[in-house]
């Protein structure tokens, strides 16, 4: 299979998906103290949602499994070979303050392993896609210009990405240890690209994610020969598990 055929769809899926999310971001009636069942925040994850399953449905051959979609029994999903993992908006903190980073994420599965990925963030109209077997890119195409490359650090600092909401006692613990240690902040799936962009150094997670939080960044990452991995055994971390929740996690250049 030819992954770069399936790149059009899937950054005209994420493209169309920011269009939704925007519409509800700007729209006059957005309102964070908002509740129920068509809050902002939800209607924006339906409708992107929406978006990108009717298209990925409609173009490829492969399930779709969604943190906004039904859930899927295991006894099913279990023998998928391929399938698209999506997370249609990224950062509900982010969403809410009104920041801008959050983001759509769209990966393919393979065996339990991320193998295409696209990120991304409507509001800063970033697009980052890529894979193992394609490299890693920011920009509409693959052309040379755009496609990412991992630059040394030196600055003399070790550059720790820290969750701009989800900071924790274990996070400035591991922070702690260094003694040249510069935290850099973001939300979403945008934290696994300041790695890419060589904005940063190491990003370690001590709190939950689920695996579409990551799927489509660690697709992104592996283009640039680098791994989500698990603490517990020091491997990469998997997909399509029974609890499709992540362990603790770390990436490192």
């Amino acid at each position: 299979m030819e992954l770069k055929e399936y790149l059009p769809i899937v950054i005209d899926a994420a493209r169309d998906a920011g269009i939704e999310i925007l519409e509800v971001y700007n729209s006059d009636d957005f309102n964070v103290e908002k509740k129920g069942d068509d809050s902002p925040l939800t209607k924006a994850d339906r409708l992107a949602h929406e978006v990108i399953e009717k298209k990925l449905t409609e173009q490829t051959d492969f399930s779709v499994l969604s943190e906004e979609g039904k859930d899927v029994p295991y006894e099913e999903r279990k023998n998928w070979d391929y399938f698209w993992m999506i997370d249609p908006l990224d950062g509900t903190k982010e969403f809410i303050k009104q920041n801008g980073e959050f983001t759509v994420n769209i990966a393919l599965i393979h065996k339990n392993e991320p193998i295409l990925g696209v990120v991304y963030a409507p509001v800063l109209d970033k697009l980052y896609f890529g894979g193992k077997e394609l490299g890693a890119f920011m920009g509409q195409n693959m052309d040379p210009q755009h496609q990412l490359e991992l630059i040394e650090n030196e600055t003399g600092m070790v550059r720790i990405v820290a969750s701009r909401s989800h900071l924790n006692e274990a996070t400035s613990d591991y922070i702690a240890k260094f003694d040249n240690a510069q935290t850099v902040s973001m939300g979403s799936s945008l934290k696994f690209m300041l790695i890419a962009d060589s904005e940063a150094d190491i990003y370690p997670r001590f709190s939950p994610t689920m695996e579409w939080d990551t799927a489509a960044a660690h697709a992104i990452l592996k283009g640039l020969d680098l791994e989500i991995i698990n603490m517990e055994d020091g491997k990469p971390i998997r997909y399509n598990k029974e609890d499709l929740l992540n362990p603790n996690f770390l990436v490192k250049r």
